[in-house]
């Protein structure tokens, strides 16, 4: 906590000292139509600009300006031997090099962000003039490109349109666009539609005869579950002040799996049950056979004999012993692939 605390007031330090605003950086170089050289940048970046970086950013970020190609490599090889550690970089940077300038810890991570992104030192809308505005041929490329191909990013856009990734964020908030997420969903083939269209239009039709009705209809299904589990990498994260190089432990050597069924009935649930990890059309027949009894003995004598059994088109549940079982057990009152109501 120490540390930590230290390095909160070195920032609110560094961030209490005045720094020139490009204004002051336009009239020092007043009347010089390119960049200053990388002499008069390293005299002004410790003395003058507090923070090499925001001096970087006002000048246009042009390191190749300020150091030399065998300097870049130099501050990229620290970089590495740091293992990512900029503090830790710019420190070993300053012992190799003591008669030199030192960069700004930001100058090292821009320089090796560059590099993989890019494959060079400076990325490559530096070298040419940005529109400061959003004109309506600006605005009508952007939504253009966004309506052409939905799924493309809003920085190759900006990249395309030659405008800042923050304009184009906010005209498309401008225009409530919103980037929605993909969904995963079952895949059906062209003969699937029209049947779910009559399922449909069959389970419309009892709810008008009977409102109960989908209290009378046993929905059920069946899961798997492994070892490896299901992660969700986009929620969960690890807070700290450096990378703790969390890990999550998947795809072990040594597997198994735990076949899983439950169904819903009314405002009840049933089960779970475990199966067999090797479902096969006996052992499913074998399994309702010793189960629907049980399930249903709560349920009225009245209503026992309207209850609809629905299940999915598994291999297992396609089996001719389990489809004459539930011919026998629901006539006419079983839902599923094969059956009187599909």
């Amino acid at each position: 906590m120490a540390c930590a605390g230290e390095r909160w007031r070195e920032r609110e330090r560094e961030l209490a000292t005045p720094i020139p605003k490009l204004e002051t950086l336009i009239i020092l170089y007043s009347g010089v139509t390119s960049l200053p050289s990388k002499e008069t940048l390293r005299g002004h970046s410790d003395s003058s600009f507090r923070g090499e970086g925001y001096f970087q950013c006002c000048v246009g970020v042009r390191l190749c300006d300020m150091y030399s190609n065998q300097e870049l490599a130099e501050i990229h090889f620290m970089y590495g031997k740091a293992d990512g550690n900029a503090a830790l970089a710019r420190r070993l940077y300053q012992e190799r090099y003591p008669q030199r300038q030192c960069p700004d810890r930001k100058t090292f991570v821009r320089l090796h962000y560059r590099l993989c992104e890019y494959g060079k030192f400076n990325s490559p809308g530096l070298g040419r003039e940005r529109p400061r505005s959003k004109t309506p041929d600006v605005q009508e490329e952007i939504l253009e490109a966004e309506n052409m191909t939905p799924s493309i990013s809003t920085r190759r856009v900006a990249l395309q349109v030659n405008v800042p990734h923050t304009t184009v964020w906010r005209l498309l908030k401008e225009y409530q666009l919103y980037p929605y997420h993909l969904q995963c969903v079952q895949a059906l083939s062209p003969a699937d539609y029209l049947a779910r269209v009559r399922f449909c239009q069959w389970f419309l039709q009892q709810c008008g005869v009977n409102p109960n009705f989908p209290a009378l209809v046993l929905f059920t299904d069946e899961a798997q579950f492994t070892r490896d589990g299901i992660t969700n990498f986009h929620n969960q994260h690890v807070w700290a002040y450096e990378n703790p190089r969390a890990t999550v432990p998947s795809h072990h050597q040594v597997r198994f799996s735990l076949n899983m069924w439950a169904g819903i009935i009314g405002d009840r649930l049933v089960g779970p049950h475990v199966l067999v990890n090797r479902l096969t059309g006996q052992a499913y027949t074998n399994f309702l056979e010793n189960t629907i009894s049980h399930v249903l003995e709560d349920t009225p004598l009245i209503n026992r004999q309207h209850i609809h059994f629905l299940y999915d088109g598994a291999h297992a549940h396609l089996s001719r012993t389990a489809r004459r079982y539930l011919d026998r057990r629901f006539p006419d009152r079983w839902i599923g692939r094969g059956g009187p109501i599909a």
